[in-house]
């Protein structure tokens, strides 16, 4: 089976899109500065890609683990399987990676904020009465920004679940095909058993008449009988290749 038909390295390369797109986002992340909006929304964003990833990979491992069982049916050897668990090794660190600095980003991000809410519980007389009147202001315009960012996450969430969907479906669909194929091959070879059975049966049939021929008709008729083989050969001889 070549690489085009075989379902590893077609999920392979759907996974490996979705590394490089999860790369991508992380070294925005990494660009964006702490503590705003952006960074909150791509720390979300990436931790659940991190998630969606590590479960392909984990369904990848499952396929690759039900090959080892028996290659030579599969078409593969030692080699290739040591090859894809390795690709799958490295797949699954990067993802780790990503998952663990954005992870410890987002606690640093946590704990700064709890220091600023508890700074802004702190009473402070000498500011006139218009500082709380901004101040208001500045959390209802918080309050509506966070709210669009939740729902603009919400949304997010449900794009990449009907992706993840779609993935899960197009996993299941190669599968499928795989054990049709496998069904039709092992009818193939059935039939093939069936028909080299019947040919034997016919080859004894064939050699036991020509022993009994050859039996009764003694040493001279086994001689005409070869001569005239000999002359019929040599006439379909000419007819195939002169005519």
């Amino acid at each position: 089976m070549s690489k085009a038909q075989d379902p590893f390295y077609i999920v392979k390369e759907e996974i490996q899109d979705s590394i490089d797109k999860l790369q991508s986002s992380f070294h925005q992340w990494e660009r964006v500065p702490g503590g705003t909006g952006e960074q909150v929304h791509l720390t979300k964003e990436l931790l659940a890609n991190c998630e969606s990833i590590a479960w392909k990979v984990d369904e990848l491992d499952k396929a690759i683990s039900v090959a080892a069982r028996d290659p030579s049916w599969y078409g593969i050897n030692e080699v290739e399987l040591e090859n894809r668990r390795r690709w799958t090794s490295n797949a699954r660190l990067q993802v780790a990676d990503v998952k663990r600095t954005v992870g410890a980003g987002k606690e640093n991000d946590n704990s700064a904020s709890a220091i600023r809410r508890e700074l802004m519980r702190l009473p402070n007389s000498q500011q006139p009465d218009i500082s709380d009147h901004y101040s208001a202001k500045s959390n209802d315009d918080f309050v509506a920004s966070e709210s669009d960012r939740q729902m603009l996450l919400l949304k997010q969430q449900d794009e990449e679940l009907d992706e993840l969907s779609t993935s899960v479906k197009r996993i299941g669909g190669v599968g499928l095909n795989i054990h049709e194929e496998l069904l039709a091959q092992e009818k193939i070879l059935d039939e093939l058993g069936t028909e080299m059975d019947s040919t034997k049966n016919r080859l004894d049939f064939v050699q036991k008449k020509m022993a009994m021929v050859m039996k009764k008709a003694g040493a001279k008729g086994q001689i005409m009988i070869i001569i005239f083989l000999l002359v019929l050969f040599i006439i379909l001889f000419i007819l195939v290749f002169f005519t």
